[in-house]
């Protein structure tokens, strides 16, 4: 599956690391602000700005240990020039001028486009019996396989594998460039190629069924998972139209990618309940009225640039409170009369503007609650701010990233392997085609309803254990998945599939939430793309596993599955273990840098400044 499926938030704080009193009046560390363009380049060293320049929301707390609130960015490229778009956000329109009505239907829009576009390629296990009905790549067969007469043959298997793991390693590494475009140009830009993409492949996969000399299956299908990525990335944006509602917002778009996986299986039902009829190529040419539709939606209904970000609305927040601009120079030249109208006015228009803000983000109390809640969700991960404020070089060679990254790596790996070849494992396992393609059909429907359904029990977790024991739970699947995987009976086939699909969701919430808690949202970019890359690229090795599953084991799976789950148990132990031993340094360190902190509030600024001459 793809890890952009799964983003727990599009905006938090980062704990900042202790600055001297001089450093917060250094001219150096002053922002470079983008007047122009939808947004901006990330750097992962750029330094934060002093609190004169920064409203009270984006800079918390006093002494020498604060956190800056800042937007998830997915644009892993570094620009010295200007600051990243995580910690300076710019463009977008203030969700209060746009009408609720309006914004309801964007997000309805939003969430139906990522359940018909976003992720359908990962619905292969579904769409893959179609094909080997139809006789995709059966000319790949020998003439011994085709005298007896083989369902699907291990030339024709390995192909059609292929045809599933290039789509899963462009939708991974395509996420780089897309956070690109989408942090320059706007969610519209990418609405639009990712439409383009989306209509390339359907015709591509359309013609390669209607003419038999021309193969553009695979090529079809990276059009397909490109327009997906393209479709589903700039969609948790969306969630600004409503920020009260940011969180339900992006698990409904999250669950909307889980839902379509489903696009194939309910294709898969029509075509068998059609009686074969309804062939691939009437499918995919008629799966173009969706990304016309969205081509449509996004100039009649979406906003170009999106909506403003809770950090810039607090910003506009804090000015709206300041009653100080009632008072404008210019009132000198006017009557008393005049100037009392015109104050009046201002604040009036002020206090609207204020009572606008209060709808979108919530009254004082909902947002300090909203703070507190986030606090606490800091406080129980017992790693937040592990490497905050660290250049994304440190964070790239720090064993929080190795260790994470080679375990998601091995599972992304092993999850693929699964999908392209539920059905063929458990025909081995089994000795029953009939059984195997039992587990497939079970497999099939569960895979997006254990998406959806995981959500909101993920949201629990997430919350409430710590990002150790968190560890320790997917360990425990993982371990769980691996032994069921490796069992050739049929009960254990429906006791992995159901563990599979809750373990496949948790396990990109989970990876995506312990890289906000360790290394922060100003480097996400960098950190999340560098793993979602090197993830989709060693994907490629699929079609090897295939062929050693079939050269060396005969095609009997349980060798390999075991070497899956024991591998990935001992990287996970490993990950868990380190998570916990540093997690307790963590708190320490930062009890004593709080404690630091508590220590200059109480010392007088001149004696404070002081210290550091």
């Amino acid at each position: 599956m793809s890890l952009i499926q799964r983003v727990t938030s599009i905006e938090g704080t980062d704990r900042q690391p202790p600055q001297h009193t001089e450093d917060w009046h250094s001219p150096t560390l002053l922002p470079h602000r983008n007047a122009n363009g939808y947004g901006t380049l990330n750097r992962s060293n750029y330094p934060h700005p002093p609190q004169r320049d920064l409203p009270q929301h984006a800079l918390r707390g006093k002494g020498s240990v604060r956190s800056l609130r800042h937007v998830i960015s997915y644009d892993a490229l570094p620009h010295h020039a200007e600051p990243s778009q995580a910690t300076n956000p710019t463009g977008g329109k203030a969700a209060y001028k746009v009408p609720t009505a309006k914004r309801f239907g964007q997000v309805l829009v939003t969430v139906l486009a990522c359940w018909f576009a976003s992720g359908i390629v990962f619905g292969f296990a579904a769409l893959k019996p179609v094909l080997i009905k139809e006789g995709v790549y059966r000319e790949l067969c020998t003439p011994e396989e085709l005298k007896d007469d083989v369902e699907v043959c291990y030339a024709q298997d390995l192909r059609m594998n292929l045809f599933f793991a290039v789509a899963s390693t462009t939708s991974n590494v395509s996420a780089l460039p897309v956070g690109t475009i989408l942090d320059r140009y706007g969610p519209r830009v990418c609405a639009v190629i990712g439409s383009v993409c989306l209509a390339i492949g359907s015709i591509l996969m359309g013609y390669a069924f209607t003419i038999p000399e021309f193969d553009g299956y695979i090529m079809g299908n990276i059009f397909l998972a490109l327009g997906g990525t393209f479709i589903f990335l700039p969609s948790f944006s969306i969630a600004n139209t409503f920020p009260k509602y940011a969180g339900t917002i992006v698990a409904t778009v999250t669950g909307a990618f889980d839902a379509s996986a489903a696009v194939f299986l309910f294709y898969r039902l029509a075509y068998e309940a059609s009686g074969h009829t309804f062939t691939p190529e009437k499918f995919f040419f008629a799966y173009l009225i969706v990304p016309a539709l969205i081509l449509v939606a996004q100039f009649t209904l979406m906003t170009p640039d999106g909506y403003q970000t809770v950090p810039q609305l607090e910003a506009k927040y804090e000015k709206a409170e300041d009653a100080t601009r009632d008072v404008h120079d210019s009132d000198d030249e006017l009557s008393d009369n005049e100037v009392r109208r015109l104050r009046s006015q201002r604040r009036e228009h002020r206090e609207s503007k204020i009572a606008e803000l209060d709808k979108l983000l919530g009254n004082a109390d909902f947002r300090e609650a909203r703070e507190q809640k986030e606090e606490e969700r800091h406080a129980a991960s017992g790693v937040w701010g592990a490497l905050h404020g660290k250049s994304a070089r440190v964070q790239l060679l720090s064993p929080w990233f190795i260790l994470m990254t080679l375990l998601t790596v091995l599972q992304m790996l092993r999850m693929n392997f699964f999908i392209a070849t539920i059905r063929t494992q458990y025909e081995v396992m089994l000795g029953s085609e009939k059984l195997g393609r039992t587990i497939n059909l079970f497999f099939d429907a569960a895979l997006p309803i254990g998406g959806v359904a995981a959500t909101p029990f993920i949201g629990l977790l997430l919350d409430n254990l710590s990002t150790g024991n968190m560890l320790a739970v997917l360990v425990a699947l993982i371990t769980v998945v691996g032994v069921f995987g490796s069992l050739p009976f049929y009960w254990a086939g429906f006791a992995n599939v159901i563990f599979f699909v809750l373990l496949r969701p948790l396990y990109y919430s989970a990876m995506s939430d312990y890289a906000t808690k360790v290394f922060g949202f100003a480097t996400f970019g960098k950190i999340y793309g560098t793993i979602i890359c090197l993830s989709g690229l060693v994907n490629l090795f699929q079609p090897a596993i295939d062929a050693l599953n079939y050269e060396e084991f005969n095609g009997n799976p349980i060798p390999i599955n075991v070497c899956f789950a024991g591998v990935g148990t001992v990287l996970g132990i490993i990950l868990v273990v380190f998570v916990q031993i540093q997690g307790r340094k963590v708190r320490k360190q930062q009890a004593q840098e709080d404690a630091e902190a508590e220590r200059r509030r109480g010392v007088p600024e001149s004696i404070a400044e002081s210290e550091f001459e």
